[in-house]
């Protein structure tokens, strides 16, 4: 048996379509997940550190005096003599302040903005129907449906990046008399419906549907599973009767 290398290992322990905080500051952080039965979507997207705009000084125009038509006519300024000052010399007084070491200007850091914004969908609820709805029989056949559409499909946009979510529902049946039938389809009506139960025996029975939503969301072209599951219960009853026997002379 070959033994993998250290770094091939390591690749294979790092999780898939996770970003750290550091990412954040430059690019747009996603996630979709579960909470208390409802669909939850958050962005983080940071703007980075602001950067104050340099601003270009328009240049000084530089001025030409005008050439004299006739310059042998202006007079020409006569130098006059400056009288050479006398050097003295005092002794230097000694300076009682102190340097400062540290700078008295503190320069500005501006610490960088990020956006968050946090979406919550609620996604449809159904109930149970069955047919027939009077009376069902003994050893006849009983067609249940849920009213749960087939898919939950959604496009929201947070922080300015597209986000697609798409969820399927999942049925787990409890008929009341012991019987269970976990399916992904929702049934329906006479004769096509493919969720149908027979009792045997007369009687009340308490009909339980566990509905619960798995899926998917895409960001930028990458598919990641939601995380968590939404599952939501509902009730019926179903009370099964003996069909009248007559004699007939």
């Amino acid at each position: 048996m070959r033994k993998l290398p250290i770094y091939l290992l390591l690749t294979l322990l790092i999780p898939f379509g996770t970003a750290s905080a550091a990412n954040c500051e430059s690019t747009a952080c996603i996630d979709v997940y579960t909470q208390d039965g409802q669909i939850i979507i958050e962005g983080k997207k940071g703007s980075g550190p602001k950067v104050k705009p340099r601003v270009a000084k328009p240049p000084t125009p530089k001025v030409i005096p005008p050439k004299p038509i006739f310059p042998e006519l202006i007079p020409r300024p006569t130098a006059t003599p400056k009288p050479t000052p006398k050097r003295t010399y005092k002794p230097r007084a000694k300076s009682t302040v102190k340097p400062s070491l540290k700078p008295s200007l503190k320069p500005k850091v501006s610490s960088s903005v990020s956006l968050n914004d946090r979406l919550i969908k609620l996604l449809p609820t159904g109930g149970i129907a069955y047919q027939p709805e009077a009376e069902p029989l003994v050893n006849v056949p009983i067609f249940f449906w849920s009213d749960l559409p087939t898919q939950f499909a959604t496009r929201v946009t947070v922080v300015g990046e597209v986000v697609d979510v798409l969820l399927r529902p999942g049925f787990v049946w409890s008929f009341g008399d012991g019987t269970f039938l976990s399916t992904t389809d929702p049934g329906g009506p006479y004769p096509n419906g493919k969720i149908k139960h027979t009792y045997k025996n007369p009687g009340i029975y308490p009909i339980i549907l566990v509905q619960s939503w798995n899926g998917h969301w895409t960001h930028n072209g990458t598919t990641r599973a939601i995380t968590g599951t939404i599952k939501t219960t509902v009730f019926a009853v179903v009370t099964v009767v003996i069909a009248p026997t007559r004699f007939m002379f």
